[in-house]
């Protein structure tokens, strides 16, 4: 954070809200001209400030509306079996995110589905059988307050 000016934080914010807009309409929003707007956000790129860019989809539309956080213990805490269940997550397309914790789980995962039943499948046939797993405990989203994938970056 330390290299980034108040330019590059306003760039960052600008791009997390619409990763489309133009060199131009960036440019014009940050009252700079095009070709150094363009260096910058290359720079920001190049730096790994920027990691990609991506379309956000309505998981409604596509039949992936249930959502489920699924906080997971493994029975044992070896490096050989948090490596394995990390392994084994990587494969498993219905886990969006997977998050390792401190505390009373090891892990947090956010898991899509079509359904409860769907989720009750995946449950049975691919995360009950991986040999690490010590416990599961489910919890169904009944509905979103808040979402973003923006970070604040831009706060003062």
């Amino acid at each position: 954070m330390t290299d980034l000016d108040r330019t590059d934080r306003r760039i960052l914010a600008i791009l997390q809200q619409n990763a489309r807009i133009t060199n131009k309409e960036l440019s014009n929003r940050l009252g700079l001209s095009p070709p150094p707007t363009l260096e910058r956000v290359r720079k920001l790129e190049k730096g790994g400030f920027i990691r990609g860019y991506h379309t956000l989809l309505d998981p409604e539309k596509i039949n992936l509306g249930a959502v489920m956080m699924v906080s997971v213990s493994l029975h044992q805490h070896s490096q050989a079996a948090i490596a394995e269940f990390k392994q084994a997550i990587e494969t498993l397309d219905e886990v969006m995110e997977c998050y390792h914790l401190t505390g009373d789980d090891d892990f947090l995962l956010k898991v899509v589905c079509s359904d409860i039943q769907e989720y009750e499948k995946f449950v049975r046939e691919k995360l009950a059988r991986l040999n690490s797993l010590g416990k599961i405990k489910s919890s169904v989203v009944l509905s979103t307050l808040k979402k973003t994938d923006a970070y604040p970056i831009d706060r003062d």
